[in-house]
């Protein structure tokens, strides 16, 4: 999780030893860093009993979450508004104002304690007076509306405080152009009207603040997030890095292998790339920097690796459920969907690993000091509860229902573990964390649901539709180029949760009926991108922390970050070009067909990319090797023939200029 600065043997990175020798940071860089860029690591510091309070209230929020989605029958308005309530409590308790200022230990000023209460009190109002206030409809009285925009203005500054300024400007200009149309649109354009107008919409009715984003939060949302919270408490981050130590760690170049593989299988787990950049690579990193990979390298390893853990199914992170809930198919069908795209990511990534390993002549780590297979299979009933929750969803139980099963399946499975047994002490930390980690992603929803409320009110969807299909004059590509960049500059700093409900509610229409595109295809793209987000400069937060612990330059970390994740660029566009890549239409020979040209098109890519396949390659030659490995990605009969003949080709060439080089 993204608060998550210890690993899962309860070490922080502060204790642990430089490997050989091997400078890394201490855990106060990888706070300093994070502070600076990323503002769910400023959080107010509590000491003694008031954080002992405030942990057993962040607690009992999990807890009555879960009480909630089991037994309370309530209209979605109700829940809604309630949980944006109690979150916009918690946001001022723990959240400053200000990242720049020196906090007080245990002091909250008045003023965010004003706000706190006047902000629930805001949603509280509508929670317990809710038929009266859908009774009236837009006839809301004036001092209905005057607590809808105070409550919208005060959920505004908690995503200030959460996530940032970026989001908060989208929104701005979404209810700027809501009042613009409003004026223009109706009878009666005084301000008060207009102002009535946009609160009802936004505030009192579920295609605003409290629209599906929140619906979802609020049910599937935090019940895995307190799922993952719990699973994590089990050892399973451990259980993963040393089978990935053994499968991998005695290869060329192992300990980066060992990351890529432990930190895809962490990352479906934490569903946070900064938090798993920062749990996996307290231990990855100084063991690549030991083998010999250069410190930019290594924490970019780390960092586009953890990243691509919100790809990684069956957790694939929080926005996945929302998208199974906007393109209205189950679950499932997007987890099986999403496999081989993931599994594409990753290779690219462990090819140029690699490579880079090859061509500076890396050794892996010896096999003597790696653990042992025999020996990690008896702590194979880790995996039952990932591997239940998976099976109830398909098998058709509800997602909140799975969740919590397979919560319990953690705690029980627990027991079996002395490392890491749940004492009443970690139960009620798991319980604190699954809270805390909802706090940005329910403000965040809040706020991308003004967005899609002006969409839905306004009928501004039709207009991005025919301007894209205007500046794109119908061509699929150039549509796909600009959602892309929108995505990456919207995505920058901003939760996954968030751009990809902005993107979703803005873009993926566009792709959908301006374009013509598959709605599986076009919200899988701009997911892709808006995750993306996290390692592209300027404001890259998984390479910001993967740099703070390999001590390397931020920047340079995060554009190598980039580089390794090549495929994530690349891959959106092959599977909405061609959509069998994610099981669409097509037949099992077609789809054996495209898993043997991505991946070799994706080998060809990653040689480029890095410049060697068994010697170092020219610029000329990387220039063809990678479009040939592009036009075996692209689809078609043709392609596929000429990208593997050249490629052939090259793979014969670098072979024998390697073994005249050898004589």
């Amino acid at each position: 999780m993204k608060d998550s600065k210890i690993n899962d043997s309860g070490s922080d990175i502060r204790n642990m030893p430089p490997a050989g020798g091997v400078d890394i940071g201490s855990q106060a860089d990888v706070d300093e860093i994070m502070k600076k860029y990323d503002r769910e690591s400023n959080t107010r510091p509590w000491t003694g009993t008031p954080a002992i309070i405030i942990k057993a209230a962040l607690a009992l929020f999990s807890v009555f979450m879960i009480y909630m989605n089991l037994f309370v029958v309530w209209d979605e308005r109700i829940r809604r508004s309630l949980f944006l309530g109690i979150v916009i409590i918690f946001v001022f308790i723990l959240f400053p104002a200000s990242t720049n200022l020196k906090q007080k230990v245990n002091r909250i000023p008045i003023y965010d304690l004003i706000l706190g209460i006047l902000g629930a009190y805001c949603f509280f109002n509508f929670t317990f007076n809710s038929k009266d206030i859908i009774d009236k409809g837009t006839r809301i009285s004036q001092k209905e509306v005057i607590l809808g925009a105070i409550g919208i203005l005060i959920l505004a500054e908690c995503c200030r405080r959460v996530t940032g300024i970026p989001i908060l400007v989208v929104a701005g200009c979404f209810v700027i152009y809501a009042a613009y149309f409003f004026a223009n649109n109706g009878r009666d354009p005084s301000f008060y009207t207009i102002m009535r107008k946009i609160v009802y919409n936004l505030f009192y009715t579920t295609t605003g603040v409290i629209g599906t984003p929140v619906g979802v939060c609020s049910t599937y949302i935090v019940l895995f997030i307190i799922f993952g919270a719990f699973l994590e408490s089990t050892g399973i981050s451990d259980f993963f890095i040393a089978c990935a130590n053994s499968f991998a760690g005695s290869a060329s170049g192992g300990p980066a292998k060992v990351a890529v593989i432990s930190s895809a299988l962490c990352g479906m787990v934490s569903g946070s790339s900064v938090g798993n950049t920062v749990t996996t690579g307290s231990v990855t990193i100084p063991m690549m920097k030991k083998t010999g990979y250069p410190g930019e390298f290594a924490g970019a390893v780390e960092a586009a690796a953890s990243t691509g853990g919100q790809i990684m199914p069956p957790i694939m992170g929080a926005a996945a459920f929302l998208m199974a809930e906007m393109v209205g198919v189950p679950y499932s069908d997007i987890v099986v969907r999403a496999i081989l795209p993931a599994v594409l990511y990753f290779l690219g990534i462990f090819l140029m690993v690699h490579l880079r390993a090859k061509k500076l002549g890396l050794m892996g780590i010896p096999r003597e000091e790696l653990p042992r297979i025999r020996d990690l299979l008896p702590k194979v009933y880790l995996l039952i509860p990932l591997v239940a929750l998976v099976y109830l969803i398909i098998a058709g139980y509800t997602m909140s229902r799975a969740a919590i099963i397979a919560t319990a399946l953690c705690i029980l499975v627990s027991m079996f573990n002395k490392e890491h047994r749940l004492t009443p002490k970690k139960f009620v930390t798991a319980l604190e964390t699954g809270a805390k980690n909802t706090l940005s992603i329910g403000v965040a929803c809040g706020i991308a649901g003004i967005i899609a409320g002006v969409v839905t009110m306004t009928g501004l969807g039709q207009l991005f539709i025919s301007a894209i299909v205007s500046v794109s004059h119908g061509q699929l590509m150039i549509a796909l180029f600009l959602t892309m960049l929108c995505c990456i500059i919207l995505g920058m700093g901003v939760p996954t949760t968030a751009t990809y409900i902005i993107m979703a509610t803005t873009c993926a229409p566009i792709l959908t009926t301006g374009m013509g595109l598959n709605a599986i295809c076009a919200n899988m793209f701009v997911f892709y991108f808006g995750i993306v987000a996290d390692i592209t400069p300027p404001v890259a937060l998984a390479a910001y922390a993967g740099s703070a612990i390999a001590k390397s330059n931020p920047m340079k970390t995060a554009f190598n970050a980039t580089k390794l994740a090549i495929a994530a660029f690349l891959i959106p566009y092959i599977f909405c070009l061609n959509p069998q890549m994610l099981l669409i239409d097509t037949t099992p020979f077609g789809f054996v067909m495209i898993i043997i040209t991505s991946c070799l098109g994706m080998f060809a890519v990653a040689a480029a990319v890095e410049g060697y396949m068994f010697v170092n390659l020219n610029p000329v030659v990387r220039i063809i090797l990678a479009a040939a490995g592009l036009a075996l990605m692209y689809p078609g009969t043709v392609t596929d023939i000429v990208g593997l003949a050249v490629i052939c080709g090259i793979v014969v060439l670098t072979k024998l200029t390697n073994s005249s080089s050898k004589a």
